[in-house]
């Protein structure tokens, strides 16, 4: 059994072996895969392992030995899952390694955005605080989240967790989806989507990008929001209209908003964010504490033995609507 991996260096840049996979078969590992070279090096493979290689529907079609595809990742739209479907191909991703480690970056973007560590760290280095007349300075007064109103958009495995985190900061819970879960815990408060912007402090999103939700935080949503509130994306950068993102936040229409994904990666140099006041932006690295990569890992190897096994697991499941 050949198997191809196209994108491998983000999950092992050289401190998370491949070793669970390398026992299931003939592994050939390529840190990076440009998109001439996707056929060339896939053709021949039954199973092909990819993060954000595309496998687009016309790839796919000269790839006719390919039986399996494993996304190394929880999102899958880098996948023309119609085009695999109709060729009998079975998708497995992982949903569920990260879900720790980005409910904490979460956190992590949301508490630089009210205390502003960098920012102070700096201006002590550069001698502020030595010449100080007053033991105690700031340069943007520290914000209190106890009390406010958090908002999560998708309440899946991670948008849960964040908001368990949100409550132990003091924080009432609203949460909004496609359908309210069952076994919703009672301080959470179901809502629409626009009520949810309307009356949240901090609005976190954690769905899937869909054809039908691609840009829906767009301008009309965006003026919904109460100025002085948070927009935190750890989910997919596509979901955001980003020209709309920088005029809110360039207008003073939006108190800030902290990103670890954008809508091109790497990001462009004339992605609007990049000059937006009170924009934190993170390279995409939510995911990627070596604890999380060493579990998403595991199991892609455990999604390859199902399908090897006939009985595949973690099956992408069909398109669904924020």
């Amino acid at each position: 059994m050949r198997i191809v991996v196209l994108d491998g260096y983000t999950l092992n840049p050289g401190d998370n072996p491949w070793d669970p996979v390398a026992k299931l078969g003939e592994l050939i590992v390529y840190d990076r895969t440009p998109p001439e070279l996707i056929v060339e090096r896939a053709r021949g493979a039954e199973i092909v392992l990819t993060n954000k290689t595309p496998l687009s529907s016309s790839t796919l079609s000269e790839l006719t030995d390919l039986r399996f595809i494993g996304i190394l990742a929880t999102g899958y739209d880098i996948v023309d899952v119609r085009a695999a479907r109709a060729r009998g191909v079975i998708i497995s991703n992982v949903p569920e390694y990260s879900t720790y480690t980005v409910a904490q970056h979460v956190f992590a973007l949301l508490l630089e955005l009210c205390h502003r560590v960098g920012l102070h760290d700096n201006a002590v280095h550069a001698g502020l605080w030595a010449v100080c007349a007053d033991f105690s300075f700031w340069l943007q007064a520290p914000i209190e989240l106890d009390g406010w109103i958090f908002g999560v958009v998708g309440f899946g495995r991670i948008g849960r967790r964040v908001a368990e985190i949100a409550r132990a900061f003091g924080m009432r819970l609203l949460a909004t989806g496609p359908h309210q879960p069952t076994g919703l815990p009672l301080w959470v408060e179901w809502t629409t989507l626009h009520e949810l912007f309307r009356r949240a402090d901090v609005v976190s999103l954690h769905c899937p990008l869909t054809e039908s939700n691609e840009r829906f935080v767009n301008a009309e949503l965006l003026a919904t929001m109460k100025p002085s509130a948070f927009l935190i994306n750890t989910a997919r950068g596509k979901l955001i209209d980003e020209a709309a993102l920088a005029n809110a936040l360039h207008q003073g229409r939006l108190a800030g908003a902290a990103v670890d994904v954008v809508s091109e990666e790497p990001v462009r140099p004339e992605n609007p964010l990049l000059t937006a006041p009170n924009c934190i932006i993170t390279p995409h690295i939510a995911w990627a504490s070596l604890a999380a990569r060493r579990r998403l890992m595991e199991t892609t190897a455990a999604n390859i033995r199902a399908f090897l096994s006939g009985q595949p697991i973690n099956v992408v499941p069909k398109d669904h609507a924020l």
